[in-house]
């Protein structure tokens, strides 16, 4: 099917009309709803014409991004302004971004760091340390491979990184709040 000149007009007609694409595809017929849209945006129509009110009265309005916090509130979530777009036009819009607090490392004293027997994956056994190290990625990666207990993947260094006691956990995030 070809989009005649005479074919055209009556699609320029009926978009401005506010037709949709389909009832458009429908009385042109041979042509697809997506091939009248592609058509009017090979055109670069503008938006069709709602029916029953102006484009200035289609327009939504901004709605607040969220209701003010009781003032005694101390509040980790600052606000920036961004720039997006929605369909031909940039908006600047206020975001809420949540801000994280920067911790403090304490090294603990008198920590044995084992060395490492660099194993391959191929060369892990059931009584090895599967804690990879290094980037998967690169050649250098490797597992630990240092001897593990019956339960656990790990070696004994290895499980206090992995597995943290809860309370130990829960008085890391109270010193951070």
């Amino acid at each position: 099917m070809n989009w005649t000149d005479e074919r055209v007009e009556k699609l320029k007609k009926l978009w401005a009309e506010g037709l949709s694409a389909s009832q458009i595809a429908a009385q042109l017929g041979g042509v697809s709803r997506n091939a009248v849209i592609g058509k009017v945006h090979r055109l670069s129509l503008p938006g069709r014409a709602k029916a029953g009110g102006t484009a200035a009265a289609a327009r939504t309005p901004k709605r607040n991004a969220s209701a003010p916090r009781a003032p005694n509130y101390a509040s980790r979530i600052a606000t920036r302004t961004v720039t997006r777009q929605q369909g031909a036009t940039m908006l600047k819009e206020e975001i809420e971004i949540e801000t994280v607090e920067e911790m403090e490392y304490v090294p603990k004293g008198n920590v044995v760091v084992p060395i490492s027997r660099r194993l391959g994956l191929t060369e892990l056994t059931e009584r090895t340390c599967k804690w990879p190290v290094g980037d998967p990625l690169k050649d250098d990666f490797h597992f630990c491979g240092c001897e593990s207990p019956d339960n656990s993947p790990y070696c004994s260094y290895h499980q206090k990184l992995a597995y943290q006691p809860v309370n130990e956990r829960r008085r890391a995030a109270a010193r951070a709040s």
